[in-house]
């Protein structure tokens, strides 16, 4: 709950001011109820509104996008970009195309971009964007022509400089292809850092497909090392979802020893008590594009479970949700504790709902947030940036080392952050004061702006 007079003012009319907004408000709640551990030592926050103004995007930009499919027909899809705050750097923050995509979501994203971008310590603002498209059953000519109907307008707002837009969910290698190859056709210019997530041949990072998963581990491991004295040896981990960020986490929670036992997509989940077979998985996923129940189908002694929530009920050690927003409820999270999970840590974007996360933080779990857990992939966006500046390519080793180092620091950062506050542990407290805490430095040194 939020206590502090100032913060509540501010809450109540951002409230007002975006009623129909319930992502967004739940994500500067989580903040808010964080900042009330600095706000008070800092008088001068107040007088020159910088809450008003981190709450209040520099701009938003909603635009139509209109694309012929196969047979001819036209579809009229919605566009967004909502480019947050640029006090420490570009806007930077991926795209999402999935039919759940409204304002909300976008400023929710973005909000949320904003401290994740800080904690990375590199020079990276906040800012988000997608459209309502669902790619899923397009063919590649129906999905090459919406990406390039979405950059005719985006082209216009973004640039190196300016905004660096990136994947996200429903936004892979190939769309982002499409959106590169248009935006360097519009502009007459090869302008590698643009938009990050490209592919090897043109400007692309290696270790940028694995990053956000393997962050999420290397975060992960630190708060096991650190607080719980424990690590990923022997565990049993269940990982929602089963898009990029899942796939990848899984590979390395596998590496690091542990058993991953249950994955996901939205029609249901698989559990195999063996181990998910990550070779089938990636065939089904990355090749076949198919639903997960095929992976029952063709191995043996797995089955296959309607409903994706549902596979919180699956006993394990460890949960990493990487699905999507708000995907773990409180019953969830109770069911996951009462079957003896010792950690949750967030591979999506605020996977857990307000209740989940209270219940998580009050049976003593050990848990951390997208914004620091999830942060490995904007982190090596940046590193593919840095990359394309100097025009140079540096070794699948060298950008994993680099990640596992900027995962490392981020631990670090929250954490020192959290004793500060008098929690020690709460990677919640600690990666919302660590994070705003740059970025309000920034904006109050820059002028009311």
């Amino acid at each position: 709950m939020i206590q502090n007079e100032y913060l509540q003012r501010v809450y109540a009319d951002l409230e007002k001011r975006n009623p129909n907004e319930p992502e967004f408000l739940q994500a500067v709640t989580e903040v808010f109820e964080s900042l009330q551990y600095v706000v008070d030592k800092h008088p001068e926050w107040e007088e020159a509104a910088l809450l008003e103004r981190f709450t209040e995007p520099e701009r938003v930009i909603e635009f139509r996008v209109p694309w012929v499919d196969d047979n001819g027909k036209v579809h009229v899809n919605r566009g967004y970009r909502v480019q947050f705050n640029s006090a420490i750097g570009p806007y930077k923050g991926g795209l999402r195309f999935h039919p759940s995509v409204n304002l909300s979501v976008i400023k929710f994203l973005g909000f949320e971009q904003i401290l994740k971008n800080s904690l990375t310590t590199l020079p990276m603002g906040g800012g988000k964007g997608g459209s309502d498209f669902d790619p899923k059953g397009k063919s590649d000519a129906e999905v090459m022509r919406f990406c390039q109907s979405f950059m005719t307008e985006l082209y216009r707002h973004i640039g190196q400089f300016t905004d660096t837009p990136a994947g996200d969910i429903g936004v892979g290698g190939r769309e982002v292809a499409y959106m590169f190859g248009q935006y360097k056709k519009i502009v007459d210019r090869f302008e590698g850092g643009v938009i990050t997530g490209k592919g090897l041949t043109f400007g692309g990072s290696l270790a940028r497909t694995e990053a956000t998963g393997f962050g999420v581990c290397y975060f992960a491991n630190e708060v096991l090392k650190n607080i719980g004295h424990d690590s990923f040896e022997g565990k049993k981990v269940v990982v929602s979802g089963s898009g990029n960020v899942a796939q990848f986490c899984a590979k390395k929670c596998t590496e690091m020893g542990a058993t991953v036992i249950a994955m996901s997509d939205s029609a249901g989940y698989i559990y195999d008590p063996n181990g998910v077979n990550l070779d089938v998985l990636f065939d089904i996923k990355q090749k076949r594009r198919a639903r997960i129940k095929v992976y029952a189908d063709e191995v043996p002694g797995s089955e296959y479970h309607e409903g994706c929530k549902n596979i919180w009920n699956t006993v394990c050690d460890i949960a990493i949700p990487c699905a999507s927003q708000n995907e773990m409820d409180e019953e969830g999270a109770k069911t996951l504790i009462k079957n003896g999970a010792i950690a949750v840590f967030e591979g999506a974007n605020m996977p857990l709902t307000p209740g989940a996360i209270a219940a998580v933080q009050e049976a003593n779990l050990m848990y951390s947030p997208g914004k620091a857990s999830n942060a490995g992939g904007v982190a090596t966006s940046g590193l593919e940036m840095s990359q394309n500046s100097i025009r140079m390519n540096w070794t699948f080793e060298e950008v994993d080392e680099k990640l596992e180092k900027i995962m490392k620091d981020i631990f670090k950062a929250c954490y020192d952050a959290s004793v500060e506050c008098g929690r020690p542990g709460d990677m919640m407290l600690g990666a919302n004061v660590a994070g705003f805490l740059k970025v309000a430095n920034a904006m109050m040194a820059q002028g009311i702006v």
